[in-house]
């Protein structure tokens, strides 16, 4: 494969996973630690329908945008006139238009304590750790950030796929609305091509994870030198993975 090639000689900190049905995984790494990024939205939202199941807490329960400090980054919370929702509608933005308040806010209901039990003890993703909030540059200067690992991307398919059916769809639709279409999907008419995903990106770091209804993809990259290369590198990838590109 070039883009394999390509991958190994980027000089970045990489994972790429590619299982698509019928056909055994491709799995290629030089690294098992990764800043997480805004892809630690998505063991958050798994971690919020456990604690649901478990009716700890629920989607219809009413949020106060103004309960947390009034971040900004991705999403647009911040900014809209209307300050209650429901957390159905905020944890519909922390992943559809990765909401940094909305986040924060959903961290807030849980606890980063309990969220990190769940991941753990009851999600199996032994490698995330939710060390800080978003946009939290005070704690990220300290040393703290939040960390994934290439072998819980793998689990996280596993996971949506054991969701109850009604959890399943919901979980798909709202990954099927992310608006961020610049990384695997770059290459790709937005509108002729439903693909579940969500991306993470701060200085250095770029994520794409998500499936179609065949193809379970990630692309991890971190220490990016040279983000127009990488993104180069992501749009081959999506190519490889999701079948034929605009042309």
């Amino acid at each position: 494969m070039d883009f394999l090639q390509a991958l190994r000689g980027s000089g970045t900190q990489y994972a790429f996973y590619l299982h698509r049905q019928d056909h055994p995984p491709c799995f290629e790494a030089n690294s098992e630690r990764f800043s997480a990024a805004s892809l630690i939205k998505v063991p958050i939202l798994l971690a919020w329908l456990h604690l649901e199941r478990q009716g700890d807490v629920s989607r219809a329960e009413w949020c106060h945008l103004d309960d947390e400090p009034q971040v900004q980054g991705a999403g647009f919370a911040w900014a809209m006139t209307t300050r209650h929702l429901t957390y159905h509608d905020v944890l519909l933005m922390m992943i559809a238009t990765s909401d940094n308040l909305c986040t924060n806010l959903v961290i807030r209901r849980l606890g980063i304590e309990r969220l990190n039990r769940v991941f753990q003890a009851h999600l199996g993703l032994t490698d995330t750790v939710l060390q800080r909030k978003l946009m939290d540059f005070e704690a990220r200067a300290r040393g703290l950030d939040n960390w994934i690992s290439p072998t819980d991307c793998i689990r996280l398919f596993d996971l949506i796929r054991s969701l109850e059916p009604d959890e399943r769809q919901w979980v798909d639709r709202i990954l099927s609305l992310n608006q961020d279409d610049r990384l695997l999907k770059r290459n790709f008419n937005p509108d002729a091509l439903t693909f579940c995903h969500k991306t993470g990106s701060i200085p250095g770091v770029l994520h794409d994870w998500g499936y179609t209804s065949e193809t379970d993809v990630f692309l991890l990259m971190q220490g990016i030198q040279d983000e127009r290369a990488a993104l180069e590198l992501f749009g081959a990838a999506g190519e490889l993975a999701l079948g034929t590109p605009m042309a």
